[in-house]
C-alpha cells in the first residue's frame, strides 16, 4: 500500500511556524510586561525611600531650598511612577491582544493535527485490513496448494 499522505501537511506546518512566531511574540511582550512591572516597584521604593527620608530631614531642620527639591524630586518619582504604570497598561492590553491570537492559531493548528490524525487512524485500518486480506489469501492459497498435492 501507498506511503501515508495528509494533502494539508504544508498547511499545518505553516500555521505552526505562525503559531511559534506569535508564541515567541508574546513571550517577547511578557518579558517587556515584567520588566516594566520591576521598574515600577524600584521607582516606587525609592519614593518611599526618598519620602522617609524628607521625613527624617524635616525633623532634623532642612532649609527651604532642600525641602523644595524633595518634593521637585519626589514629584518627579511620581510622574515616573504614573508613566511607567500607563506603560504598563499597554503593555498588558498588548500582551492580552498577542495571547488571543496565540489561542487562535492553537486552535486552527489542532483542527488540522485532529483531522491529520483521523486519516492517519483510516489509514492505519486499512493497512491492517489490507494486511489481513493478504493473510487470508495466503493461508487459502497454501490450503489449496495443499488439497492439490494430496
Amino acid at each position: 500500500m501507498k506511503k501515508f499522505y495528509f494533502a494539508l501537511d504544508t498547511v499545518l506546518r505553516y500555521k505552526e511556524q505562525v503559531l511559534d512566531g506569535l508564541k515567541a511574540e508574546h513571550a517577547r511582550i511578557l518579558a517587556k510586561v515584567r520588566e516594566c512591572e520591576q521598574a515600577i516597584e524600584e521607582l516606587e521604593l525609592l519614593h518611599r525611600q526618598c519620602t522617609d527620608e524628607f521625613r527624617q530631614s524635616k525633623m532634623n531642620g532642612i532649609t527651604i531650598r532642600e525641602i523644595h527639591t524633595y518634593e521637585n524630586y519626589l514629584e518627579s518619582l511620581g510622574l515616573q511612577i504614573r508613566r511607567k504604570k500607563e506603560q504598563l497598561k499597554q503593555l498588558r492590553k498588548k500582551e492580552e491582544d498577542k495571547r488571543n491570537e496565540v489561542v487562535e492559531a492553537k486552535k486552527e493548528t489542532s483542527s488540522i493535527d485532529k483531522l491529520k490524525e483521523k486519516k492517519l487512524d483510516a489509514y492505519n485500518k486499512e493497512v491492517q485490513k489490507e494486511d489481513e486480506r493478504f493473510i487470508e489469501e495466503f493461508v487459502a492459497t497454501k490450503r489449496a496448494m495443499a488439497r492439490l498435492s494430496i
